[in-house]
């Protein structure tokens, strides 16, 4: 019988879209959320994944983002300012969008959750704001 757990993280983090042509093209930030949900079998004990472990498995991340600014390892003019002001600051290689992030969340926690063979999928629901969000499953097993 498959199951489905999740569990939701929230931090604050700025960035920008430097090809946007309204007002993302400035510096601004939310208030992320996270929902990572995985789908599998529950294991003898009937748990699909011990909360703890996805906790130690994307809080990390999360703690290096929260009150971070992210940047694309692309946008020169900014990583200037933010090394030039010794501001904090994570950088990425792909575009700082909501579909680009939930991709990349995925990617950063798909080896730690590998190795657990009853998980078949991850799906990463990334919140830009409190009602728009970008949603990107990665199957680990069919």
């Amino acid at each position: 019988m498959k199951m489905k757990i999740s569990k939701e993280f929230t931090w604050n983090m700025s960035h920008r879209l430097p090809f946007h042509q309204g007002l993302c093209s400035n510096i601004h930030g939310h208030t992320y959320k996270l929902r990572v949900t995985l789908v599998g079998e529950p294991d003898e004990n009937g748990m699909v994944l011990d909360f703890y472990d996805l906790i130690s498995a994307v809080q990390p991340i999360v703690d290096q983002l929260d009150h971070s600014f992210v940047v694309d390892a692309n946008d020169h003019s900014m990583l200037d300012f933010l090394k030039q002001n010794n501001f904090r600051h994570v950088i990425i290689p792909i575009t700082t969008t909501s579909e680009n992030f939930a991709i990349w969340f995925a990617n950063q926690i798909v080896d730690k959750l590998k190795q657990y063979n009853n998980i078949e999928k991850i799906i990463i629901r990334f919140y830009e704001t409190f009602d728009s969000f970008a949603e990107f499953e990665y199957e680990l097993r069919k």
